[in-house]
């Protein structure tokens, strides 16, 4: 049950032409091994341990079940929980990759994702699952592997970013390569990183939830300074300074700019149409990041899916808050469309 790691010689090339030598994949894995696995695809700043952050998925009778099926998850390329990313020492070199880490897009995720399960054995997957990054990772799985992949659940996310969350991120970027102490993606004299990033990490905050969460959570008092709802981004972001590197940051928002299915695949209408895969897209209510009506549109395009909104008020984060009404959804979902996973799946086929 602990984090493992997958080292693959050779040269990797990258989707904008550059390379990675010898690049390292961080995994965990839940359940017996098998040739056929179900991945779970993380968001932003997640990581391999997603019955850690996805607790309400893991267990017997819900849509991750390792007594039934064969769970993995990997920290993506470009990260910092284990797989190599700006942190990661240069090869053969005593120094960190830091801002010279080449630019990366989701493909290039997915395709190493591939290349670990080949490595584990894993010959096809049942299902893909995951949120906002993670979702853009599960609609690469079905356009870049339709005969390797059964069916996809892609939560909070469009078809392409959109320009509204790239100025988001534009946003994210610039407080933290504009922080005083970070000069040519370094910070000086070795110093914590803490400024830029945590405005960052607030910036996002403000998107991830909703003006209604943010109501319900953070009343109005008699306070003139330091308001609750100023206290916790305050807390937000200097918990994420603790776990988390600005480089790496930099990389994962800018890769998530690039998310657009419909690249080189010809028009965006051909390019979903194309993904005959069996998909449950989840919208989100409250959504400010991906409005409901976006990802309806997603749904609309690609070749076999259906639409399900997950109601809640807290925005975009609540398939990390509402996870047991995300459960029922997709497990509904599961038995309405005839999708198995695990031995359930062994089993339908040898009856």
């Amino acid at each position: 049950m602990t984090t493992r790691f997958v080292d693959l010689p050779g040269r990797f090339t990258l989707e904008t032409g550059g390379t990675l030598d010898g690049v390292r994949v961080a995994y965990r894995t839940w359940g017996e091994p098998a040739p056929t696995a179900t991945l779970v695809c993380h968001a932003l700043t997640g990581s391999a341990d997603a019955d850690d952050w996805w607790f309400g998925l893991f267990g017997p009778g819900r849509v991750l079940d390792a007594d039934r099926s064969y769970i993995v998850a990997m920290n993506v390329l470009g990260g910092c929980s284990g797989t190599t990313g700006p942190v990661s020492l240069k090869p053969g070199k005593a120094t960190r990759y830091g801002p010279d880490f080449p630019a990366i897009t989701i493909r290039d995720m997915v395709r190493l994702q591939a290349q670990v399960l080949d490595r584990l054995g894993v010959e096809r997957l049942d299902l893909v699952i995951g949120g906002s990054m993670g979702g853009m990772q599960a609609l690469e799985w079905a356009a870049e592997f339709p005969d390797r992949v059964d069916a996809i659940v892609p939560i909070g996310v469009g078809a392409s970013q959109s320009p509204w969350c790239i100025a988001l991120s534009e946003a994210q970027r610039s407080a933290i390569v504009n922080d005083p102490r970070y000069r040519n993606g370094r910070y000086r004299a070795h110093r914590r990183p803490d400024a830029g990033l945590a405005t960052a990490r607030q910036i996002a905050m403000c998107t991830y939830r909703s003006p209604q969460s943010f109501a319900e959570r953070f009343p109005r008092n008699d306070r003139t300074t330091d308001f609750d709802a100023q206290s916790y981004l305050r807390y937000q972001g200097d918990k994420l300074v603790e776990r988390f590197d600005p480089n790496a940051y930099l990389t994962l928002i800018t890769a998530m700019d690039t998310h657009d299915v419909a690249r080189g695949r010809g028009s965006a209408a051909e390019a979903l149409g194309r993904i005959r895969t069996p998909a449950l897209v989840v919208a989100i209510s409250s959504d400010l990041l991906y409005p409901v009506t976006e990802v309806a549109a997603l749904a609309g395009a690609l070749g076999d899916a259906d639409l399900a909104i997950l109601d809640s008020e807290h925005g975009h984060d609540a398939f990390l808050i509402e996870t047991g009404r995300l459960n029922d959804l997709v497990t509904a979902w599961m038995v309405r469309r005839g999708v198995r996973i695990g031995r359930d799946r062994a089993e339908s086929a040898v009856g």
